[in-house]
């Protein structure tokens, strides 16, 4: 069914006046004695392509064509709107592709952002997700160009793995047993001796481990691809599935992580901003007044760098009555975060050297004993969207951490062999894609950045 796009008739001025055939779903419709408009959407862009039906020169609106959610393949003349020059088409045939019911769930009426949520499968076709969609889309591009412009090599790491990379135990399960019936398995080992590997296995929390395998050979990786987190967290910021970017650079330290995370940030939305014009208008009429200038200020300035200690200091002379306490050794919380980025320096900002009981196995130990080369990248508006560290390179020092929490070093056999097989400081970080796209558009819930959002006790 050859057609045009609606985006490239908007986008190009070489079709006026001349004979095309668009085809699309019925946004809104108005019909009269003389007149009828149709305002059509292929998904290409916002703007909605205005059809015009006169009937007085033997234009025919067929019935169906004029209920909202019907598809229809148009052919006619583009023109200029003579109120605003955009284009229009003046029909010539109308033909119904799919008819839609009255009961078409999205009509004029306004619906909340939780009603939609109910309709994944049709809110995909509202203004706020066809801009959501398209500038992950767009994101998604940005980040890989960014790798592979600076001659970083794209890898693929396991979803299905025997480790857990964070060591917090909050994994899915994959198993072909499923439940087996009482009293068939004596223990443990029986069960998994019966299973498909033959041992524990989970969906993987994170690429993290492999690509640290990955950078030993190649120098710079990134991985680009979903995690899983069984995390009971009901939270605006948490999903089971989501999408992580993750690169792992050999000779690099934390400075080099932090520089890298700042430049990866500033790359993609610069590169938002550029592309996607009319989605960015969109979101700051609709769901953060400010929005443009809040990027361009990110886009034009440096990040500040925080230590922990001093962000803790800072938190503690706040006069702002936290829900959560704050004592040097505790795990941030989100108006932790937010107060630091929001009212005290009002720009991202990345906090450095937390205490290594609050963070990972695998990071690099600070001299004082006390503290881990580790960063968070916090941001207005979401809180921690990066989460990095110079890795621990020293064999003996990882294998003191595994053990003082407890884990089986025979798990990550593989992973203790880069410490003993020509070792050197490497780093890297984990970016919550759906994460920097709430800051990007101004979206308040993590559940409508994604087109089906995994989240406890649903799995629409």
């Amino acid at each position: 069914m050859k057609h045009i796009d609606v985006r490239d008739i908007f986008e190009d001025k070489e079709y006026l006046g001349k004979t095309v055939t668009v085809c699309g779903w019925v946004r809104t419709a108005r019909d009269s004695k003389n007149m009828a408009f149709l305002a059509l959407n292929d998904g290409t862009t916002l703007n909605h392509l205005q059809i015009v039906i006169d009937k007085n020169a033997g234009g025919v609106l067929p019935a169906e064509a004029g209920k909202l959610g019907a598809s229809l393949k148009v052919e006619g003349v583009v023109v200029e709107n003579v109120n605003d020059g955009s284009p229009e088409i003046n029909a010539e045939k109308i033909e119904v592709l799919g008819k839609c019911p009255d009961d078409y769930p999205l009509q004029k009426k306004f619906q909340k952002l939780e009603t939609l949520r109910e309709k994944p499968h049709i809110r995909v076709r509202t203004n706020t997700f066809n801009a959501v969609l398209r500038v992950r889309s767009v994101m998604a591009a940005a980040i890989h160009r960014f790798f592979q412009e600076r001659g970083y090599v794209y890898v693929n790491t396991p979803l299905i793995t025997g480790s857990d990379c964070e060591g917090a135990g909050e994994m899915f399960k994959v198993t072909t047993i499923g439940y087996p019936e009482p009293g068939k398995y004596q223990n443990e080992e029986e069960y998994y001796a019966d299973d498909f590997f033959g041992q524990k296995a989970g969906l993987s929390v994170s690429g993290q481990l492999e690509g640290e395998v990955a950078a030993m050979a190649m120098g710079k990786i990134y991985t680009f691809g979903p995690s899983f987190r069984a995390e009971n967290s009901n939270t605006l910021r948490h999903v089971a599935e989501f999408w992580h970017v993750e690169p792992e650079v050999a000779f690099a330290e934390l400075p080099d992580v932090i520089e890298i995370a700042e430049e990866m940030i500033k790359y993609i939305l610069r590169d938002y901003m550029e592309k996607c014009p009319d989605e960015l208008k969109f979101f700051e009429q609709r769901f953060e007044k400010g929005l443009t200038e809040k990027l361009r200020n990110v886009i034009d300035n440096d990040f500040e760098i925080v230590d922990y200690t001093d962000a803790i200091e800072l938190l503690k002379k706040a006069d702002v009555d936290f829900e959560f306490p704050v004592e040097w050794g505790c795990d941030l919380q989100s108006e932790h975060e937010r107060y630091i980025t929001e009212k005290v320096y009002k720009k991202p900002v990345f906090l450095i050297n937390y205490p290594k009981e609050i963070k990972s196995f695998y990071m690099k130990q600070n001299p004082d004993g006390k503290t881990v080369a580790a960063t968070d990248l916090l941001v207005p508006g979401v809180g921690e969207i990066i989460g990095g560290s110079e890795r621990e390179a020293d064999y003996d020092k990882l294998v003191a951490a595994m053990k003082a929490r407890g884990m089986n070093l025979d798990a990550y056999k593989d992973y203790l062999d880069l410490r003993k097989y020509g070792s050197v400081p490497h780093g890297g970080f984990g970016l919550g894609f759906e994460r920097v796209i709430m800051y990007a558009t101004g979206m308040a819930n993590i559940r409508d950045v994604i087109l089906y959002p995994r989240t406890v006790g649903s799995i629409r």
